[in-house]
């Protein structure tokens, strides 16, 4: 006897059900303040439900599952057949797990038929064994992901999770130059904007590998999913991995995948990214974050087009394209031996350089308008408004964290505003918490570059690149020791960078440091 099970989000989610998972209904749209979680402390915004589509073997896993899913968050609903599952309005479905056998089709046979209907639906293979062949057969059939029946809770919760956003970024189109668009909007009319919108549509249409490059927040994930949305690949995955998020020593079981045995808690096989992305698209975020032993394992897989599991021995040919982000300047990490320079041609197949903010003429009050849009709709306000100076303000500051920052600090303005809009009292308190990069600041930089050129022209050195680098990052260095008190731990996390790598360079300029 199967079960088919209909899960499905009550209501709306606070966005800080990521510490702690609380279901809400919420009254007001777009409002935290009905949170039984946070109780509307947090600055966080509600995020639509989800759902999710179980169909569970033998009924063994109904009691066990069902109770997880809806502590999670999720409502349970019972159908009877893989068929009845089909009936459904798949575009209101959100993730389905199929076990591999079922009474009326295969579970190979249902994914088909799932992705011929609903292409951007993930869906996740539940079996009970997980042998290389069937796994490698369930992804070829458009399986995002395979567990096996016996998995324990918090591992279906976390991959539950991971399909759901997946979907999400899969299902949420990207509007290009739509100033009245969603969230998922590149906004801007600058003519850094619209050299990027040219880019973008000349990119789209080939499966080339693509280096997207930019400071943190000026919107590298977006770019990639535009990229994915407007190419040959969109009715498959888009499969993101942000490097910088996953442990060392978990990496390469998140990217190749690993044999059963092959480390302590590897109680099962389980696929990577590269084999959920074959025939689709996998972004990898932060690309710069990976260590040198992987950066080698990644090159031979994007020259080879084959992954090892940990602790395979099989070579299982992949038909993956990739789209890679940093906000590093990997040029200086090649320069000083942290990064593969050959890697990094091997990415840098075409690129796409995004600007900072305050480099986008005009585009500060676009995208003011843009978000004041959007957040309106979520905050039920009417056409929230924005004093002149107050825009004044917006248009002369720097935005080191760019759009992210400005998004980020115009939501914080209207929760703290009283006239349902932004003004020059609200808006001054929330800036002057930001560091700004100072026109002192500039100058010296410039005149720094300018005495080097010089000392160049009379002759006196030729290693001006590296001489302007070593004498800024020693610079920088310097000062965040002293803002940290010393902390390496903390300076390191500031500068994105690991202990050890910290460690080096105050060795390399001869700077004190305390061990914290």
């Amino acid at each position: 006897m199967f079960d088919v099970l209909l899960v499905v989000a009550r209501g709306k989610m606070c966005l800080c059900r990521r510490s702690g998972r609380v279901p809400i209904r919420a009254r007001f749209p777009g409002w935290h303040r009905d949170c039984t979680n946070c109780g509307g402390r947090t600055e966080s915004r509600l995020m639509e439900g989800t759902g999710v589509n179980i169909l569970s073997s033998e009924g063994l896993l109904t009691a066990s599952w069902r109770n997880s899913l809806e502590g999670d968050g999720h409502a349970v609903r019972e159908y009877g057949s893989g068929e009845e599952l089909l009936g459904e309005n798949l575009d209101r479905l959100a993730l389905v797990l199929v076990p591999d056998e079922m009474p009326d089709a295969s579970g190979l046979e249902l994914i088909e038929k799932l992705q011929r209907k609903s292409p951007r639906l993930p869906v996740v293979m539940l079996t009970k064994e997980t042998s290389s062949e069937g796994l490698i057969e369930a992804v070829k059939r458009g399986a995002y992901d395979c567990l096996s029946v016996d998995v324990d809770s918090g591992e279906l919760l976390a991959v539950v999770d991971e399909a759901l956003e997946a979907g999400q970024r899969m299902q949420r189109m990207v509007t290009i130059g739509v100033e009245e668009g969603d969230e998922d909007s590149l906004v801007g009319r600058s003519r850094e904007m619209l050299r990027l919108y040219k880019e973008l549509g000349r990119l789209s249409a080939t499966p080339v590998t693509v280096l997207i490059q930019g400071e943190t927040g000026t919107g590298k994930e977006l770019i990639a999913r535009a990229l994915y949305q407007h190419g040959h690949r969109a009715h498959k995955p888009f499969i993101a991995v942000n490097c910088a998020a996953i442990p060392e020593n978990l990496i390469e079981s998140e990217l190749f995948g690993h044999e059963k045995g092959a480390f302590t808690g590897a109680v099962a096989t389980r696929i990577g990214k590269f084999e959920q992305a074959h025939q689709a698209t996998l972004f990898l975020d932060e690309i710069g974050d990976l260590d040198l032993s992987l950066q080698a394992k990644l090159l031979r897989v994007l020259q080879e087009r084959q992954i090892q599991r940990v602790g395979g021995r099989e070579l299982i040919p992949v038909d993956v394209r990739v789209i890679a982000a940093t906000h590093r300047d990997l040029q200086t990490m090649i320069a000083d031996g942290t990064f593969r320079e050959d890697l990094f041609y091997r990415l840098n197949v075409a690129s796409i350089h995004l600007p900072a903010l305050r480099d986008r003429d005009g585009d500060v009050r676009l995208l003011t308008e843009h978000f004041l849009g959007q957040f309106g709709k979520e905050m039920e306000i009417e056409k929230p408004s924005i004093t002149v100076e107050a825009m004044k303000m917006l248009e002369a500051f720097t935005w080191p964290g760019n759009v992210r920052q400005l998004q980020n600090i115009l939501r914080k303005a209207l929760l703290e505003g009283r006239t349902f809009g932004v003004d020059e009292k609200t808006l001054g308190p929330l800036l002057e918490d930001v560091p700004q990069l100072t026109v002192e600041g500039v100058d010296r930089l410039e005149q720094l570059i300018l005495d080097l050129l010089a000392r160049a022209q009379r002759g006196e050195t030729q290693t001006v690149y590296a001489d302007l680098i070593a004498t800024v990052e020693s610079e920088l260095l310097a000062k965040v020791i002293e803002q940290t008190g010393g902390n390496q731990a903390k300076a390191a996390r500031w500068l994105g960078i690991t202990r050890y790598t910290l460690r080096e360079k105050l060795s390399r300029y001869g700077l004190r440091r305390k061990d914290r």
